[in-house]
């Protein structure tokens, strides 16, 4: 006969003659009825039940633990209570449960000695509602670390998983299978401990619950067949490919084009094809060849695993290699920047800057010494010393560099969106065409303009390493930066709401999301229209002293590099504008183009919620082909909502090493970036909290350019759970001068954004929780 569950005593009773893999510690439990008719009665032989002193007095109400929720935390549990303390104790847990219903319990029980790790484990993800079996520990004496919102350890598997768990949490993993099995499969949620007893580590149950999920359990068959469908494809794409340099892969989501960011970790069809189709299935190759790497046309660089977006990074390692470089050095290049990665996987989001050389630096000898402890001899340090050299050149030129063809590229975007809006074209031709140009006239030259911030801000830092620009110096110029962000900041000031949304309305947090309403679409949403901001003051000018000057000019001619002090710097900032320019440009044609996809969706009665689910080929095939319109639309979006399904219940981690990765895997802290050297203390507050924006650190999932409009409020901080040193958030945080965390990561990002009130020091690289 299976086992139910029922108070957080009365599981512990009913589990203390089954159970197998953990022990129970002795307890002793009565109902606040008991208590209030006569307590000490209640409490006569505690010792004879429980055993010596000290005690934890937990709770055990009625509200816990119950099929409707768990209400975890929510009364109290009083440990280290000696005899005289016991009364008290008693009374405080009864009253945190406010209106305390007469059968309702107290729950005494021993603390547990030498505790060595703790935590909980559910055996199901509360998340994607797959069983995935996961265990959140910190090692230590505190048991209520975890559970108290303090971080530790997670380890996440499948329940088929072959992969064996760490060591210290194995036998956890065999506890939830036979609680699994006790209780007929009832997914179930759990908190634990381990003691050290005569060298020996023993397993403690301190609770067991119904684990409460949002939609029915999902069958570890067919998360299995899910689960090896992708390993299949991993384990192809880690092959030696004919066509590219380096023996294997590892798969991303930040590095590069990082779609986490731009896209989040589970894009609906629509952001995720129209993704593809302007950046990562062409236009990233053609640009970067263009440039004067490596030809990785053709190749896509963002596979996907049912839905859930990758860089393969061997393919983004690749197209980082000059052209000219000897294909042998190229190829040893290649693994050896995927051997680091390996290494660091906290890198992940910092590849351009820590990993690979894509450009050279007056700090590049420096950093080339990295190549030499990996066994690179002199001659061919200099030979990709030599390609860096020539190809940055060819950026950088004062008259001649490639981003400036680029940047006038942006003028014809925009002429030709304004004659195609003023045509008599229909929408599914006007949709056509701005996509079409947004590549050609806007992601295209983007790409470019992108790789020359990327230079720009590492010759700016090299500027730091060889002692020509102090850190202040660094913070100084790129305040003095001029971007299409600030510039909104400033215009939200003077300008009235008509203007300002002509403007800037075409501007939505998450850029390809069809679901998230355009500034003009939605302006109550985003500003405060009663009352008009204060006009930021303007930035200082940043200007070089004389001494800079001059060994500006000497690294320059010692280096070879072809620009002036003046033309350098004027590189520099033009590599920052002109990349965050391209994007307000580009971003205005997509965003018409999706304005005019809910168009063509109201025609048909299809509201933009279905839409997301459509892949935007269908669009084209729209425009081509003599079809019944909703017909392809409500084929198309079936198909996207049946896969869409299916991402929502897989969960990988962020960088995949291996194929075995896709089944079982820790959760990593990632290494956040940084910006300013400031510190702030403040509470915390989510982009949807507008009244509490103000002298607020805001947390917001992703560094995406259409949560601009938070920055038309006084905020204090800003932490984002994806985004890269470069991305447009550490631009517009550095600009502003104000405080960052940039790419937190899944785990620190959850950590952080649930807390009250933080202190966030930039240049100690830290953030502490202080309620």
């Amino acid at each position: 006969m299976p086992l139910h569950f029922s108070t957080k005593a009365g599981t512990l009773v009913t589990l203390q003659e089954s159970l197998v893999s953990a022990r129970i510690a002795a307890l002793l439990s009565f109902t606040v009825k008991d208590w209030q008719l006569g307590g000490q009665a209640c409490l006569r032989d505690v010792q004879g039940q429980v055993g010596a002193g000290p005690w934890i007095v937990r709770s055990s109400c009625l509200r816990e633990d119950s099929a409707q929720g768990s209400c975890a935390g929510a009364f109290l549990s009083v440990p280290g209570v000696d005899e005289a303390g016991l009364v008290s104790a008693v009374e405080q847990v009864i009253a945190s449960y406010g209106e305390a219903h007469p059968a309702d319990e107290v729950l005494i029980q021993p603390m547990l000695n030498n505790v060595v790790r703790a935590g909980v484990a559910f055996s199901h993800d509360p998340n994607t509602c797959a069983p995935y079996r996961l265990v959140n520990w910190s090692q230590g004496s505190d048991t209520a670390s975890v559970t108290g919102g303090m971080g530790g350890r997670l380890w996440q598997q499948a329940a088929n998983s072959k992969v064996p768990p760490p060591p210290d949490i194995a036998p956890v993993i065999t506890l939830l299978e036979e609680l699994l099995g006790l209780f007929d499969g009832t997914p179930v949620d759990c908190e634990f401990a381990v003691t050290r007893e005569a060298g020996d580590d023993v397993l403690w149950l301190l609770q067991a619950r119904q684990l409460i999920l949002s939609a029915p359990a999902q069958s570890p068959a067919t998360q299995a067949a899910r689960l090896d469908s992708i390993q299949r494809k991993v384990a192809r794409g880690m092959q030696p490919h004919p066509f590219l340099m380096g023996q294997r892969t590892v798969y991303g989501v930040m590095p590069d084009w990082n779609p986490a960011e731009i896209i989040g970790i589970r894009p609906k069809p629509l952001a995720l094809s129209l993704y593809r189709d302007l950046v990562t299935d062409s236009i990233w190759a053609y640009q970067r060849h263009n440039y004067g790497y490596r030809n990785l046309r053709s190749f896509p660089l963002m596979p996907h695993f049912f839905g859930l977006p990758y860089i393969d990074v061997r393919l983004s390692f690749n197209s980082f290699i000059p052209a000219d470089l000897d294909e042998g050095l190229a190829g040893r290049l290649v693994d050896y920047y995927i051997d680091r990665l390996l290494a660091e996987p906290t890198l992940h989001d910092k590849v351009e800057f820590e990993i690979v050389f894509s450009c050279y630096t007056l700090d590049l000898s420096q950093r080339l010494e990295r190549l030499a402890s990996a066994g690179f001899l002199e001659h061919e340090l200099e030979a990709i010393s030599t390609s860096l050299r020539k190809l940055t050149n060819r950026i950088v030129h004062p008259k001649d560099g490639l981003w400036r063809a680029d940047a006038n590229k942006l003028d014809m975007l925009s002429a030709r969106r304004e004659e195609l809006l003023a045509s008599n074209a229909d929408p599914l031709e006007r949709i056509y065409w701005l996509l079409e140009d947004a590549k050609r006239y806007g992601t295209l030259p983007f790409a470019g303009l992108a790789r020359a911030g990327f230079v720009a801000v590492q010759m700016l830092r090299s500027l730091v390493t060889v002692g020509v620009f102090s850190e202040a110096d660094y913070d100084g110029f790129m305040a003095g930066v001029s971007t299409v962000s600030g510039q909104l900041a400033r215009d939200r000031a003077t300008l009235d709401k008509t203007t300002f949304l002509a403007r800037y309305g075409h501007l939505r947090p998450g850029t390809y999301d069809i679901l998230s309403p355009r500034y003009d679409e939605a302006p109550e949403l985003y500003f405060d229209w009663t009352q008009r901001p204060a006009v930021p003051e303007p930035a200082k000018p940043f200007s070089l002293t004389l001494p800079q000057m001059r060994a500006i000019v000497k690294q320059l001619e010692e280096h070879g590099l072809q620009p002036d002090p003046v033309g350098l710097l004027d590189f520099l900032q033009a590599g920052i504008e002109l990349r965050e320019l391209a994007k307000f440009h580009f971003t205005r044609n997509l965003s018409d183009a999706l304005a005019l996809i809910v168009e063509v969706g109201a025609q048909h009665g299809i509201g933009r919620e279905e839409l997301a689910y459509c892949d935007i080929s269908v669009f084209k095939e729209l425009h081509v082909a003599a079809v019944d319109p909703k017909d392809v639309l409500l084929r198309s979006i079936e198909q996207g909502k049946a896969r869409y399904e299916e991402t929502l219940k897989i969960s990988l981690p962020p960088v995949i090493t291996r194929p075995e990765d896709v089944w079982s895997f820790e959760w990593p802290e990632t290494a956040p970036n940084f910006i300013t050297q400031k510190q702030v203390t403040a509470p915390v507050a989510g982009s949807d909290d507008r009244e509490r924006l103000a002298g607020a650190i805001v947390c917001i999932p992703n560094a995406d350019p259409g949560f601009d409009w938070l920055f038309a409020y006084p905020i204090a901080g800003l932490i984002t759970a994806w985004g890269g040193a470069n991305s447009h958030m550490a631009i517009r945080a550095g600009e502003l001068g104000l405080p960052a965390v940039i790419g937190a990561g899944e785990v620190l990002y959850r950590r952080w954004s649930t807390a009250q009130r933080l202190h966030v020091n930039c240049s100690g690289r830290w953030v502490e929780i202080l309620s």
